[in-house]
C-alpha cells in the first residue's frame, strides 16, 4: 500500500457478473492488484487506485487467440504488432500467439528475439510467437524452446514462403523436435494436382473445389500418424472438413488438440456469392454440412477451442481476380461477439464460451495462470454488453486492414472494457495505447 492506504496498481470492478469455469454467474466485485486477481466477493471495500462500475455487465476471462498473423516484419502496410494488438484489445483478446510467415519468416532464434523485442515496445496485450519449420532448420527449432510457443508447419502452401511437404523432412521434424507441433494441414501434392485440373477457373467457388476436403483429410491423417509414431504433441490448426473430424473420432490421442475458426463456424461456401474473393482463405470455406459438423465437433470435445487465424489483407488486394487475391480474413475483433451472439440464441452456454475462448488454449499451450476468473490468476479480463446489439462496421475496426467478412452482421457481446494484467487496455470505445502486455511463458502441458 502507499501512504494513503491505497493498494498500488490496483483496480476494483464493481457490480459485475463473473463467469466461472462451470458457466455459473457470480454477481459481485473483483479486485485486481499487482497484475493479479486478488479477490472476488459479493462486496469489496478495499481502497484502490481506481474503481470502475460494471453496471451489472458480464465479466469473462480475457480471450486467448492462439492463431493470428500480424505481418510484422515485412508487410506492415497490412497490419503490424501494434495495430494487431489494438484490434485484440477492442475484441476482448488479451493474449495472442502469432504465426511465423512474416518476411523474413520467423525461422531462427534471432528472428524470434526480434519479434519479442518489437512486441515489448508496442503491444497493449500479451504475446507469444511460433517458430516456423523449414526442411533444414531443425537445430533452430530445438533452440527456440524457451522463446516460442511451439513449431508451425505449413504442410500446404499458403501466404508466405514457408512450406514443408517432403515426407522425409516432415518425419525428421516430428522425430527430432520435442516441441508442440502445430500444422496447417493441407496436402500440397493434391493442391498442385487440382490447380492444374481447375486451370482457367476464376470464380471464387473454385477455391473450395481446388483445396477440397480430401486435401485436408490427407494432411491431417499424415500428421496424426507421425504424432502417434513419435508420441509427439500435435495441434491441428483451423480444422475445416467433416472428414478430419472422422479421423479424430476414430482415434484422437490424448496429446492431440484441434481448433476451429469463426469462418468455418459461421460461414459456408455460400459466402462467395455475397462477399466474393473476400471469402478466400486457406483452408477454404466448406459446405453447410461441414459447417454444422464443426459445431458438432466443438460441442463434443473433438475440437478443443476457437482461434481466429486473423489474416489481414487490404481490400485493394482482396478485390482482385482469383489468381491475384490473397487468402485470409481478419477476425480478432469479432470472434467473441460472434460466439456471444450464439450464446444469446441459446446455441452455446457460458461454460463452453470460457473453455473455447480462454481456458482451452491456456491448457493446450501450457500458458500458466490464465483462462479463468480465480483469485491468484492473471487479471486479464473482458467486460461485455449482452443487453444490446450493434452491427459490425468497418469504420470501427482497429485492424489496419479496415474490413470484416461479417460486415453488417448484428452482434451482441461487444467488449466495453478490456483489462490486461490489471491495466485497462480498452475502455469507452478507445484503446489505451500506453498500456503494455507481457511476453507469455509456456510450460509443457500434461496430457
Amino acid at each position: 500500500m502507499n501512504g494513503d492506504g491505497l493498494l498500488t496498481g490496483s483496480l476494483l470492478l464493481r457490480d459485475v457478473r463473473m463467469v466461472l469455469d462451470d458457466g455459473s454467474l457470480y454477481a459481485g466485485d473483483l479486485l485486481c492488484q499487482g497484475g493479479l486477481i486478488q479477490a472476488m466477493d459479493r462486496a469489496l471495500n478495499s481502497p484502490t487506485d481506481r474503481v470502475i462500475d460494471g453496471g451489472g455487465r458480464v465479466l469473462l476471462p480475457g480471450v486467448i487467440d492462439p492463431q493470428v498473423h500480424f505481418r510484422e516484419p515485412g508487410k506492415e502496410y497490412k497490419e503490424d504488432l501494434q495495430t494487431g494488438s489494438w484490434a485484440c484489445a477492442r475484441g476482448g483478446v488479451t493474449s495472442f500467439l502469432e504465426m511465423p510467415n512474416t518476411s523474413p519468416p520467423t525461422t531462427t532464434v534471432e528472428r524470434l528475439e526480434d519479434k519479442l523485442a518489437r512486441a515489448a515496445s508496442k503491444c497493449v496485450v500479451n504475446y507469444g510467437f511460433f517458430a516456423g519449420a523449414t526442411a533444414d532448420n531443425i537445430e533452430a527449432l530445438q533452440q527456440s524452446a524457451g522463446l516460442s510457443c511451439g513449431v508451425k508447419i505449413f504442410m500446404g502452401a499458403s501466404t508466405g514462403d514457408l512450406l514443408v511437404d517432403d515426407p522425409v523432412a516432415l518425419e525428421r521434424i516430428f522425430k527430432e523436435v520435442p516441441r508442440l507441433i502445430a500444422v496447417h494441414a493441407e496436402d500440397e501434392a493434391r493442391i498442385r494436382e487440382r490447380t492444374r485440373l481447375f486451370a482457367g477457373r476464376t470464380d471464387p467457388h473454385v477455391h473450395s473445389q481446388l483445396r477440397d476436403n480430401e486435401c485436408a483429410r490427407l494432411a491431417t491423417a499424415q500428421a496424426l500418424e507421425l504424432s502417434r509414431r513419435y508420441r509427439r504433441r500435435l495441434h491441428i490448426l483451423h480444422l475445416s472438413a467433416a472428414e478430419e473430424l472422422a479421423l479424430l473420432r476414430a482415434d484422437k490421442p490424448a496429446w492431440v488438440t484441434a481448433e476451429v475458426i469463426p469462418q468455418h463456424l459461421f460461414l459456408s461456401t455460400a459466402a462467395y456469392d455475397t462477399i466474393g474473393m473476400r471469402a478466400k482463405q486457406n483452408p477454404p470455406l466448406r459446405s453447410e454440412a461441414d459447417r454444422q459438423a464443426m459445431w458438432a465437433g466443438l460441442r463434443s470435445g473433438l475440437i478443443d477451442f476457437v482461434a481466429t487465424d486473423h489474416a489481414p489483407h487490404l481490400l485493394s488486394e482482396k478485390d482482385r481476380d482469383y489468381a491475384e487475391a490473397p487468402a485470409g480474413m481478419p477476425g480478432v475483433e469479432t470472434s467473441l461477439p460472434l460466439m456471444l451472439t450464439a450464446l444469446a440464441r441459446d446455441e452455446v452456454n457460458f461454460a463452453q464460451i470460457v473453455r473455447w475462448m480462454s481456458r482451452g488454449a491456456a491448457k493446450a499451450y501450457g500458458i500458466p495462470n490464465k483462462g479463468s476468473l480465480r483469485p491468484g490468476f492473471d487479471a486479464d479480463l473482458v467486460l461485455v454488453d449482452l443487453e444490446s446489439y450493434e452491427p459490425v462496421r468497418a469504420e470501427r475496426m482497429a485492424s489496419k486492414c479496415g474490413w470484416s467478412p461479417f460486415e453488417g452482421w448484428s452482434l451482441t457481446g461487444w467488449p466495453v472494457l478490456t483489462v490486461v494484467g490489471g491495466r485497462v487496455a480498452f475502455e469507452a470505445g478507445e484503446v489505451q495505447t500506453d498500456t503494455r502486455g507481457s511476453a507469455l511463458s509456456f510450460q509443457p502441458p500434461e496430457f
